[in-house]
């Protein structure tokens, strides 16, 4: 059983999926009409969405990314990756919140497809944490 950090923000289901849609709309956009219109409706509530797409990564990042097993919690490695966690997802935090808006939810999204494609599994976070709803789906 993986264990999710303690500081892990508290979003609300819809807050999870409207985060988890504008990921993904960064990672597939391919400057369509109909993508850059979703993209200009996401990016109107720039404070906004910057600190929903903050507080998502750090979700993420703790939750389903670089979450530890319980039998390895205590583990050395374990440590050093819940602290190396904290530190991303303060700077995350911290840059969503200093301006930039959707500057700031845009680069955030892409460390996160970053992250999510260094383990090689973009389709199946999103499928996870969103549970198979969002923009595309309805498009």
């Amino acid at each position: 059983m993986k264990k999710a950090s303690p500081k892990a923000p508290q979003l609300t289901p819809e807050e999870i999926r409207r985060a988890a849609d504008y990921v993904e709309l960064v990672w597939r956009y391919q400057d369509s009409e109909q993508e850059r219109v979703a993209l200009e409706a996401f990016h109107a509530d720039g404070p906004e969405l910057a600190r929903l797409v903050g507080e998502f990564g750090t979700l993420l990042l703790a939750s389903h990314l670089s979450a530890v097993s319980d039998e390895h919690t205590d583990c050395e490695a374990g440590v050093v990756l819940g602290g190396l966690v904290a530190v991303t997802s303060r700077y995350l935090k911290r840059w969503c919140l200093a301006g930039g808006e959707a500057r700031a939810a845009w680069s955030t999204a892409g460390f996160l497809i970053e992250c999510m494609q260094e383990v090689d599994q973009v389709d199946q976070f999103l499928a996870d944490i969103r549970g198979g709803t969002g923009w595309l789906a309805t498009a």
